[in-house]
């Protein structure tokens, strides 16, 4: 008899637990408020139920795979989205562009052919490429396994084989070429596949003047080696840099070929401008 009692009140507390729980389910958290302070320095209240929400964007299945809202530049099976600037028989630019010259070998580039830019024009955006060089490439310092994408076709984001390949500091993989060396030297050696995921902020114009600088945040192989690094100018080689003169909203995104033997090899590159 004390058995079934027990039980019976067991059932009964138990019941009045699940129903207690669907009340509690039944009832909806409040998706915003209308009733709370404004955010300083925006039109919005915080937790304001009326300010937009971000869209949704499905990220990649697996690591380094492009999001969905990315714009495919190199999957390995084309070189389209590049293209080159024709040269006459003495090497001077014609004015005209030509498809991208270099090699696509088993879902590769090879760069090898001069420089190469991307077809479409971009401002701020997150970029994410691959690239690798040869373990027994000829050279030393930046003449060793070098290549570098340029932002805007005017900033440098430098690509170096810096294992155990001394150089000047400010020309080292993430670096901001001749300006701001990389926080860390993140690069693996060479032969294998050095990851770039970098967020470039375009310069802000007023009747195509700067007035406010363009920054980049670097992760190499995934470390942080520049942190919303302010960039001084467009990138050069021993000389110091400024803004002045005018400047675009959006250009190409250009890769450069130093020239390398054997080459520099990139694959997996994809954009998401911001």
């Amino acid at each position: 008899m004390k058995v079934l009692l027990l039980l019976i009140f067991i059932a009964t507390v138990s019941g009045h637990a699940a129903d207690s729980k669907a009340t509690v389910a039944e009832k909806p958290s409040p998706i915003g408020y209308s009733d709370t302070p404004v955010i300083p320095g925006t039109k919005w209240k915080v937790h304001d139920i009326d300010r937009p929400r971000p869209m949704a964007v499905a990220p990649a299945k697996t690591a380094g795979a492009p999001p969905a809202d990315a714009i495919l530049i190199f999957d390995g099976s084309n070189a389209d989205s590049f293209h080159a600037k024709e040269k006459d028989a003495k090497g001077k630019e014609t004015g005209k562009m030509v498809p991208c010259p270099w090699e696509l070998k088993n879902g590769e580039l090879l760069i090898k052919g001069g420089d190469c830019w991307t077809k479409q024009e971009f401002g701020s955006c997150q970029l994410h490429l691959e690239w690798m060089s040869e373990p027994h490439t000829k050279g030393n310092s930046q003449k060793k396994g070098n290549a570098g994408v340029f932002f805007m076709d005017r900033y440098e984001s430098q690509m170096l084989d810096c294992d155990n390949n001394p150089t000047y500091a400010d020309g080292m993989t993430g670096g901001v070429y001749g300006q701001t060396p990389p926080l860390v030297n993140a690069v693996r050696p060479a032969g294998q596949w050095q990851v770039y995921d970098i967020i470039f902020t375009a310069p802000k114009l007023e009747n195509g003047k700067v007035v406010e600088p363009a920054y980049i945040t670097t992760f190499v192989n995934g470390i942080c080696v520049q942190n919303h690094t302010k960039i001084m100018g467009p990138t050069k080689h021993k000389q110091i840099t400024d803004y002045s003169g005018e400047f675009p909203e959006k250009a190409p995104i250009r890769i450069q070929d130093h020239k390398n033997d054997p080459p520099v090899r990139l694959r997996n590159v994809w954009i998401r401008p911001m």
